[in-house]
This record gives C-alpha cells, sequence and structure tokens, in this order.
C-alpha cells in the first residue's frame, strides 16, 4: 500500500520530486568535489616533499658503518629498504635512510634499529613532515599535528551546511501532505509506517542524483586540476600535478552523501511522525502570518505592502534562513577574496617586481655547487645581449660588537638593545653577519659602484640598520649601524674565528635580488678573500647564484633565448634551475588570476545554493501563498499590488545580504591597508568595483527571477477558488 502511494506522489508531484533530487545532486556533487580535491591535494603535497625531501620515513646517522650493520636493519621484517645516503655522508659521518613497509610503526622500530647497532636515541632522525601527511605522529609527542582533525572538522560543517539546505526540500514536500498523512493516521497508520513511507520515497528520488552528483564532482575536480596546472605553469620549483582517484574515495563520498540525505529527510519526517491525526487534518498549510510582528522599515518605505511582505518574510524566516546565509556568505567571500588577491597582487609588484626590476632579468641556481667550483662567468659575457652577469654564494657568521662601536644615529635611538633583541655579554652584543661572496669581477666593480680603490684585501660592510622606531617594513628607514673607524672586522663560527680587514663602509648594495636581514651587519667579500681566509671559519650555503642583466631593452623572447643559451652552456657540468622576471611576472599574476577563478567559482557555488534554496521556497510555497494572496484579493488588493509584494520580497531577500557585505568588505580593506602600510588611494585605484558589483548584479537577477516565475504561476491561478478548494496542487 505504502510502496504504491509513494509512487502515485512521485508520479503526480514531478516540480516536488525535482526539487528533492536536484537538492540531492547538488549535495553529493559538492561533496564529492571536496573530497576529489582534497585527496588531489594531499597526494601532490605527499609528491612535492618526497621530490624535494626524499621518500624515507627513518634516518640513521653514525659515525662508522660496516656491510653487516646493513644486512642487520634488513633483517627487521618491518623494513623495505636501506640505503646509504651519498650526499650527506661524509668521511667522518655516514647517513643511512630507512624505508618501511608499514611506516605507522616507524617510531616503534627505529629505537630497536638504533639500539641493535649499539647507537643511541640522538642518532635517530624521522621524516617528520611526510609523516605527518600520512596522519602518522610521535606518540610522545604532547602536541600532535591536528591536520586530521582539521580536514574531518571541515567536512562535518560541511555535512551539517548540506543537510541544513536538503532537509528544506524535502520539509516542504512533506508539510505539503501534513492533511493527507493525517488522514492516514486517524485510519490506523502508526508513526513509524509515515516515517518509513517518507524516507523511502527520499531514498527512490536520491540514489540517481547521488550517483551523477558524484560523477559531477569527479569532473569538475578533474577541471580544477587542469586549470591549476594550466596558471602554475610557469611557476619554478613545481611539478606538474596528475589528477588521481581512489575506489575507496567514491565510496567514502557515497556513503557520506547517503547519510547526509537520508539524515536531511529523518529531520522533517520524524517531525510530521510526530503530529497527532487532530493536528494534521486541521492543518491548512499556511503560512502562520502573526500580526504582533510588525516590520517598521518596510512599512515606512512601502506603506502597507511592505507590512504585509514584511509578515511573509518573517514566517517563512526559518526556510529562508539558509538562502541567506548562502547568499551573505558568497557574497561576502567573493568581495573580500577580490579585495585581498588585490591587495597581494600590489603588495608583490611594490616590494618584489618593482623593487627588483632593474637589478635582475635572469637568476640561475647553481645546485650544490661551490663559487669557486664555478668556472664558466668569462663565457657568460660573450652571449648576446648580456650586459652584466655576477656570480655569488652566501654564508652566515657572527660578530661581537661593542657597545661604544654603536653608530651616533643609533644610539639616539637607545641602542640596538631597544631595535633589535641582540644577546648581549659582557657589553658586547651578539650580531648576525650574513657574507655575500661575489666572483673577484663583480666585486671589483662594486668598489667603483661605491667610489674605493679596487681591491681584493678587504670586505665591504653594509653599514645599516632598520630604524623600527620611526619607519614601518613598507617604508623602511635605515640608520648608521655602526662606527666607520673600525677598519677589521672579527668573525666567529662556532668555536672557530678570524680578523678580516674592512676596505669601506657603505649604504649601496650591489644589484642583486637579494633581501638582506634588518638588524644584521652584511658583509660584501671577492671569492679570493673566502678562499684565503674565511672558508676554513665559515660554511657557505651549498647553492650558488648567477644574476644576469640584459641591455634594458630585451622583450620575453630575448629573455628566453638568453636563458636557453646559459642554461645550454652550463648544465652539462652543473644541475641548475633557472628564473626569468618577465616570465616569473606573468606566472605571478596567472597564479593571482588562477586563485580568484579557482575561489570565485566556489563563492558562486554557494550563491548557486542560496539562490536554488531561493527557487525551492519561492515555487514550494506556492499552495500556501495562493491562500494567502487569495485572502488579499478577497479584502480588495490588486494584482499590481501582489506583484509590489513580491516585489517587496525579492528585494529584501537580495538586498539583505549585500547590505550587511558591503559594510564588511569596507572595514576589512580598512584594516588590510591600514596593516599592510598602503596608501588607500593605492588600493582604491585597483579596487575590484566591477566584478563586486557584477556579482551583486547576477544575485539580484536570480532571486527576482525566482520570484518572477512564482508570481506568475500564482497570478495565473484562480485566487477565488482557492479560498473553497483545499486540494493539492
Amino acid at each position: 500500500m505504502w510502496k504504491d502511494y509513494s509512487k502515485s506522489y512521485i508520479k503526480n508531484n514531478r516540480a516536488s520530486s525535482i526539487s528533492i533530487m536536484a537538492a540531492a545532486l547538488a549535495a553529493t556533487m559538492f561533496l564529492s568535489l571536496l573530497c576529489s580535491t582534497a585527496y588531489n591535494f594531499w597526494i601532490y603535497e605527499v609528491e612535492q616533499i618526497i621530490l624535494e625531501e626524499g621518500g624515507w620515513q627513518g634516518r640513521i646517522v653514525c659515525d662508522k658503518f660496516e656491510t653487516d650493520d646493513l644486512c642487520m636493519i634488513y633483517g627487521f621484517a618491518n623494513v623495505e629498504k636501506a640505503i646509504i645516503n651519498e650526499e650527506l655522508s661524509r668521511p667522518d659521518e655516514i647517513v643511512i635512510d630507512v624505508y618501511f613497509q608499514n611506516a605507522r610503526n616507524v617510531y616503534h622500530d627505529m629505537p630497536l634499529i638504533s639500539a641493535q647497532l649499539g647507537l643511541n636515541k640522538d642518532s635517530v632522525q624521522y621524516h617528520s613532515l611526510l609523516l605527518s601527511r600520512y596522519f602518522i605522529h610521535d606518540p610522545e609527542d604532547e602536541t600532535p599535528p591536528m591536520l586530521l582533525a582539521l580536514y574531518v572538522a571541515i567536512l562535518m560543517i560541511v555535512v551539517l551546511s548540506l543537510i541544513l539546505i536538503i532537509r528544506g526540500s524535502f520539509e516542504l514536500s512533506m508539510n505539503a501532505r501534513i492533511h493527507q498523512f493525517g488522514i492516514f493516521s486517524s485510519i490506523g497508520a502508526t508513526p513509524r509506517q509515515v516515517r518509513n513511507c517518507l524516507l523511502q520515497e527520499a531514498a527512490v528520488l536520491s540514489i540517481a542524483p547521488m550517483i551523477l552528483g558524484s560523477l559531477l564532482g569527479i569532473s569538475i575536480s578533474y577541471g580544477l586540476i587542469g586549470t591549476i596546472n594550466l596558471f602554475a605553469a610557469g611557476v619554478s620549483e613545481r611539478h606538474e600535478a596528475v589528477f588521481h582517484y581512489s575506489p575507496a574515495i567514491f565510496a567514502f563520498t557515497i556513503l557520506i552523501s547517503v547519510l547526509t540525505v537520508l539524515f536531511s529527510a529523518w529531520i522533517p519526517a520524524r517531525k510530521l511522525s510526530k503530529m497527532t491525526p487532530l493536528e494534521a487534518i486541521r492543518n491548512t498549510g499556511g503560512l502562520l502570518l502573526r500580526k504582533r510582528k510588525h516590520s517598521r522599515i518596510l512599512s515606512m518605505l512601502f506603506g502597507m505592502k511592505g507590512e504585509l511582505a514584511g509578515n511573509a518574510l518573517k514566517a517563512q524566516k526559518k526556510h529562508l534562513r539558509i538562502s541567506t546565509l548562502s547568499l551573505l556568505l558568497s557574497f561576502l567571500g567573493f568581495s573580500i577574496m577580490l579585495a585581498f588577491t588585490t591587495l597581494a597582487d600590489i603588495s608583490t609588484r611594490y616590494t618584489y617586481f618593482e623593487r627588483y626590476q632593474n637589478a635582475w632579468d635572469i637568476m640561475i641556481t647553481l645546485k650544490d655547487t661551490e663559487l669557486s667550483d664555478f668556472g664558466l662567468t668569462k663565457e657568460l659575457q660573450h652571449i648576446s645581449g648580456i650586459q652584466e652577469a655576477s656570480v655569488y654564494q652566501k654564508a652566515e657568521a657572527m660578530t661581537l660588537l661593542p657597545e661604544g662601536f654603536q653608530s651616533d644615529e643609533l644610539s639616539s635611538l637607545g641602542g640596538l638593545a631597544s631595535i633589535a633583541e641582540a644577546p648581549k655579554t659582557k657589553n658586547m652584543f651578539q650580531v648576525s653577519v650574513p657574507i655575500v661572496i661575489l666572483d673577484d669581477t663583480s666585486f671589483l666593480n662594486f668598489c667603483s659602484q661605491i667610489g674605493i680603490t679596487p681591491s681584493l684585501g678587504g670586505a665591504i660592510v653594509l653599514n645599516q640598520i632598520w630604524d623600527s622606531t620611526n619607519s614601518n617594513f613598507r617604508h623602511k628607514k635605515y640608520v648608521p649601524f655602526v662606527r666607520e673607524d673600525n677598519q677589521t672586522t672579527m668573525l666567529y663560527k662556532n668555536d672557530k674565528s678570524v680578523d678580516i680587514p674592512v676596505l669601506s663602509y657603505t649604504q649601496s648594495v650591489p644589484l642583486l635580488r637579494e633581501e638582506y636581514k634588518n638588524y644584521a651587519l652584511v658583509h660584501f667579500i671577492p671569492l679570493t678573500m673566502w678562499n684565503e681566509a674565511l672558508e676554513q671559519v665559515c660554511e657557505a650555503e651549498s647553492d650558488s647564484y648567477i644574476r644576469i642583466l640584459s641591455n634594458g631593452t630585451a622583450s620575453l623572447s630575448d629573455l628566453d633565448r638568453m636563458e636557453k643559451e646559459i642554461v645550454q652552456l652550463i648544465s652539462p657540468e652543473y644541475q641548475t634551475e633557472s628564473e626569468n622576471r618577465v616570465q616569473e611576472r606573468l606566472s605571478n599574476d596567472n597564479l593571482i588570476y588562477g586563485m580568484k577563478v579557482i575561489l570565485g567559482a566556489f563563492c558562486v557555488l554557494l550563491a548557486i545554493i542560496g539562490i536554488a534554496n531561493v527557487f525551492t521556497n519561492t515555487l514550494g510555497f506556492l499552495r500556501q501563498r495562493k491562500r494567502e494572496f487569495a485572502r488579499y484579493l478577497s479584502i480588495g488588493l490588486t494584482p499590481r499590488e501582489m506583484r509590489d509584494i513580491f516585489c517587496i520580497e525579492a528585494f529584501v531577500i537580495a538586498g539583505k545580504p549585500l547590505l550587511i557585505t558591503l559594510p564588511l568588505t569596507v572595514l576589512f580593506v580598512q584594516f588590510a591597508v591600514t596593516a599592510s602600510y598602503l596608501e588607500p588611494m593605492v588600493f582604491w585605484a585597483e579596487a575590484p568595483i566591477f566584478p563586486i558589483l557584477i556579482f551583486a548584479a547576477a544575485i539580484i537577477l536570480f532571486v527576482a527571477l525566482a520570484y518572477y516565475i512564482g508570481g506568475k504561476r500564482l497570478l495565473r491561478c484562480d485566487l477565488n477558488e482557492t479560498l473553497r478548494n483545499d486540494a493539492l496542487v
């Protein structure tokens, strides 16, 4: 009986059934998109970590190692392989990378392996970053990573949101049948039978949409990964993302979707099944308009029609809550996203591209190469279009600065202790000394640039420190760091130290694409001095760099040509990574545009959910609105006045999120501009006002369309007949 009734109802009430199917389709598609995209981002991050740091899970560092020890490691049942890391190993230190079959036992097995080798716990290292991506953390760590908890929390928030959205569709359908189920209850139907009937209908209507929605979500995720690859094609040190999918993800998506849809249907079904037969039979299905609820603002603006529209909106407040929230979040997210990306673009342009546009055109990174081992500096000058080529390497040391060596300007600001947190012992400050090692030719050119006699017999000291008291990071002011009467500098690293002569102090820097520390005493030294005095004291970074400056008229094609020629010249002997300034700018623009497209698409999806809810409520409440407007007709309202009431309702539903969002967006912009120390007019000159207005107009248009369709269908009916006929529509 119930089965035949459900089939008959679904067949004769296509509008209600389509509404439920559309809600299930949208929910499953969103869940599938979320799960598939999150899975691919996780796979990509794991791949990136393995490419950069290796896929080992445990590492053993020891001073001596024998072949029998390697066999002993292989003897552990969970060990997949153990490899001596030739790159990191040195004559006095052997590094062994250990791979496990079941990585979850790494924190248990590694101490056992080290104990078997007779080593202490300090000789064991764990690939914590990679293990954390597999949700494996150290059991002794009191603050384990919360990544898995974050993923679960996001999924639960999305599921709860979708439950609230889908529930509206089921509730509208079920509320329209309260009178019928009251009759069924009066002839013996139990609450459980009523509830099961409604849940069976929900399952029948949702199976096909859930499968289709899952496939659509997978397809959108596939397109999203392709879009990201397209926009990030020129980004250096990035590998191309490949779309991955797993049957387990599909099963998980379907399971979550089924639970979401059934729970969404169960909430109104349970409420309906608890009604007594008398309450259900007496229910007229109309809106509960209450006289004590006044809409003062609408009444003041639109008179009696505003009061009626306000009462109707308050009666539908519960059902329109999701629409209002979705439209509010979508418009707010879209506005703030555009404002944020615009600010990020301005900031990157000012602090990177425009700041260094005259310092470099091509940057080559020589991987694991000492500056003294590079022998192609002269050959670079023979490539057509190159104006200047500098090869350099970086290192780090420390120096002890007596309090009396600080400059007068720095002392007047309160000294180093008031500006920077520099450690102090016995009236001596420990100051960081970044070292830039230039090839001899570039160093001699730098000497000429600052007006001193070119020499390779000393260092040039960048004598400046950021005055953070009287300036901000956007517009930095500098004061001299030290007195310039000191002719030598003592540099030390660990237990070794050396005194080097100072050729000059300067506030100028060579044309390099480098950002120097704010509270450090930067030293520029020639390669000759590094080899003679500092190489045994300080350990340089593993990579060297080549900075290429073109003749100033080079186009993108010219830079591409030069970059290819340089790489072809260097790559047979050295492992390199190259960057092109113009291409880097285009890649940055593409990334920002891609971020706008992707985040904007999610905002549009939120807006679609809100608008779909508006359509569902407008068309789903057709019977209730017919009775409502039939009463208005009976007291003298004209069809034109009833259309005006619909227009007022549409204006409130669409306008409320916009009116709330605009002040919040302005406040966010004001806060962000102030925090980034940008001039407000710099932002407002590039503010994305036009896209925001288009998004707002689209929301207004679709809400108006929903009310236009509903109003047209309503006014086409015989409203006088509605007062006498309580049949279902």
